[in-house]
């Protein structure tokens, strides 16, 4: 901290110790400047934009392709795809191709998709509702977010059964049975 002094003489000091003047924030009142060797400070920013790069998540659209007469087995198969590929982390595009006569039952491919929605709503949102485009239905589904677990989460309890009280002194003991005890076979 050399405080408010002008360009000259900061870049003398800084010819002086064999460094650069380097301007770090130009829109300050006045502007501050750094001395420092402008090489070393340039390797370092490259660096940590490569870092940045290569801990960035990239999401894909995955997509899956339906008919209006899709059996169940391929159905549930389709499922665990989906369900795969949203554990992932990419998003699901769902379509469903209308052939031929399946044109005139476009309700039919609706309640695939439906159904498909439904068996998917634990662990997928929609991100964008079913429509029509031609001959094609489509949507998006996307991972539901998962809810941080921040500093004072407490997991949902279940319901235990209660503790018995120990017997102790104070309480009086239990009344003994009127039905008399079986003799045994040392008696």
């Amino acid at each position: 901290m050399m405080g408010v002094m002008s360009t000259r003489d900061a870049q003398k000091l800084a010819d002086q110790q064999g460094l650069d003047l380097v301007e770090v924030s130009p829109n300050a009142e006045p502007p501050v400047c750094k001395i420092m060797d402008y090489g070393k400070f340039r390797y370092d920013e490259s660096i940590k934009r490569k870092t940045a790069r290569k801990n960035q998540k990239v999401t894909q659209i995955k997509e899956v392709k339906f008919h209006a007469s899709v059996d169940t087995h391929d159905l549930d198969h389709k499922m665990r795809q989906i369900k795969e590929f949203l554990a992932e982390g990419h998003k699901v595009k769902i379509t469903l191709q209308y052939r031929g006569r399946e044109n005139a039952h476009k309700e039919l491919g609706m309640e695939v998709v439906s159904k498909v929605i439904e068996n998917s709503a634990e662990y997928a949102q929609v991100e964008q509702t079913p429509r029509l485009i031609g001959r094609t239905l489509g949507c998006m589904l996307a991972a539901k977010p998962v809810k941080p677990m921040g500093k004072g989460y407490t997991p949902p309890r279940t319901a235990a059964p209660a503790p018995k009280p120990a017997a102790s002194a104070t309480q009086p003991a239990a009344p003994q049975s009127a039905m008399p005890t079986p003799p045994t076979a040392a008696q």
